[in-house]
């Protein structure tokens, strides 16, 4: 690891804890894959992470197949994110990606995101989710090449980017279609902890992996509050790449 590299820019995330575990942020121009099962928090860690970055002034560009835009606004006004002066002053902008026309979903992401987001001028890029993705193709040739183009879009644009996948229930450590990591210069694993009965007890947080970066692997708990994402971040150890 060259000293550059460990000094890479960071972007952060805006969710106390995260950030601390990643030594500032996610790497500037990483595409980062988040995995979870339902209830994980998945699309309001999205949600948070653009928020933040409008913030700080940075374009930010939600790119969705699952909510329609009334649900996301709504997801985010009950954290009281100020999401509605952030659309009216461009610093987020919400695009939905309708599932219901595969064919124009999939050439849009294939062919034409890559000049859209350049267009944009976005910093900051959040899909949700590539597991909806993955099902629009009939065959895995096609989801390699949709995914790998959706990765190369967000690259080439420069921006910082968040994808959110489906986790498999059988092997909650990995995304639902096994292909997204391939993709992703970085993992967060969205899951729940249990306790000696096997019963949910909380949920609970880990950087599976964070390309040039020093991070922390350890297990973190974590909480979905009025306010969004925390992560309880104590003793962190960030010794690892």
């Amino acid at each position: 690891m060259s000293g550059s590299e460990s000094r890479a820019a960071k972007v952060p995330t805006g969710i106390a804890g995260l950030d601390e575990m990643l030594g500032g942020g996610f790497p500037a121009g990483h595409v980062v894959l988040v995995t979870g099962l339902p209830g994980t928090g998945k699309t309001c860690l999205a949600l948070q992470y653009l928020l933040d970055g409008a913030a700080r002034g940075e374009k930010g560009v939600f790119l969705s197949l699952e909510e329609d835009v009334p649900q996301l606004l709504d997801t985010a006004r009950q954290f009281r994110w100020p999401v509605d002066s952030a659309i009216e002053r461009g610093t987020l902008r919400i695009v939905r990606l309708d599932p219901k026309d595969a064919r124009q979903s999939l050439h849009r992401i294939q062919g034409e995101l890559g000049r859209e987001l350049a267009t944009l001028g976005a910093k900051r890029i959040a899909l949700d989710s590539v597991s909806l993705l993955n099902m629009l193709s009939d065959d895995e040739p096609n989801r390699r090449a949709t995914l790998f183009a959706l990765a190369a879009a967000c690259r080439d644009s420069g921006a910082t980017t968040v994808l959110t996948a489906e986790a498999d229930p059988l092997h909650p450590e990995v995304s639902r279609d096994g292909l997204s990591e391939y993709v992703a210069d970085g993992v967060l694993v969205l899951g729940y902890s249990r306790g000696p009965d096997g019963h949910r007890v909380g949920l609970s947080l880990r950087v599976l992996k964070m390309r040039r970066t020093a991070h922390a692997r350890t297990v973190q708990p974590y909480a979905i509050g009025p306010t969004g994402l925390s992560v309880d971040a104590k003793a962190v150890d960030l010794g690892s790449y």
